[in-house]
């Protein structure tokens, strides 16, 4: 690790240690939950004020590396997943992908009549039988997300026996009943998590999360599944590559 700053750089200070800081990160030197040095300790073996530590601990913190908890000190922010336009896969794939071992906790497995909004969601009439699963999805055994999925029951009538703890349901969709989603329709928004949900989700109560739903289409346009989920804001983020059209001439 670099222990010294070079004030003659045109470089702001602030700059250079949140880059040093970084550094350490990406290294490896300091891991996911790690407590980096306290200000003061940074402060004095960089040879800069407190001001400085600040501002460069709160880049760091806004920018998703680090998390700053009052009274305990700043400790390295686990890895946060890039969500954005992307192929339509399972919360297992998507774990795969980015190299996280994905996990699940079962908080709930039920066969629940469809209410208004689920039926007409689901296209399916009012009364008519919807597996609904809950689960908490885990990366790394870390929390990630809640999510709540629900699938007409006269689609997959086995699948409340069928065991989901250490599953993907795509997966068993597909080798079980032969459904695969064709396509879906997503929608995000953010909300702020308080009692169970916060301590499902090991944060504060009041802290920032991405709240989503999503409508899940087979090949025919018939909904297979409608899933609601609660994502930890400082694991996920939405990132939307957009491009302008050219002008026609």
């Amino acid at each position: 690790m670099k222990q010294t700053l070079d004030k003659q750089l045109p470089i702001p200070l602030y700059r250079q240690l949140q880059s040093v800081i970084l550094e350490g990160i990406q290294s490896g030197y300091w891991r996911a939950s790690d407590r980096i040095p306290t200000e003061s300790e940074l402060a004095r073996t960089y040879g800069v004020s407190k001001i400085t530590v600040k501002q460069a601990l709160h880049e760091l913190a806004a920018s998703g590396y680090v998390r700053r908890e009052q009274g305990r000190g700043t400790f390295v922010a686990r890895t946060r997943l890039d969500q954005g336009p992307r192929e339509l896969t399972s919360f297992t794939e998507e774990m795969r992908r980015h190299g996280i071992q994905g996990g699940a906790r079962v908080l709930a497995s039920s066969v629940i009549t469809a209410d208004g909004r689920l039926a007409e969601v689901l296209s399916i009439p009012t009364g008519a039988s919807v597996f609904a699963l809950k689960r908490l999805r885990l990366g790394d055994g870390a929390p990630i997300g809640i999510q709540s999925a629900h699938i007409p029951l006269d689609l997959a009538p086995g699948l409340p026996q069928e065991p989901m703890e250490h599953a993907s349901l795509y997966e068993t969709l597909w080798e079980k009943y032969g459904l695969e989603p064709a396509r879906a329709r997503e929608t995000h928004s953010a909300v702020v998590v308080a009692g169970e949900e916060a301590e499902l989700l090991d944060v504060p109560s009041g802290s920032p999360a991405l709240a989503s739903e999503r409508i899940s289409y087979l090949e025919h346009g018939r909904p297979l599944e409608f899933v609601k989920a609660i994502l930890r804001a400082d694991r996920y983020r939405i990132v939307l590559n957009l491009a302008r059209e050219p002008r026609a001439l």
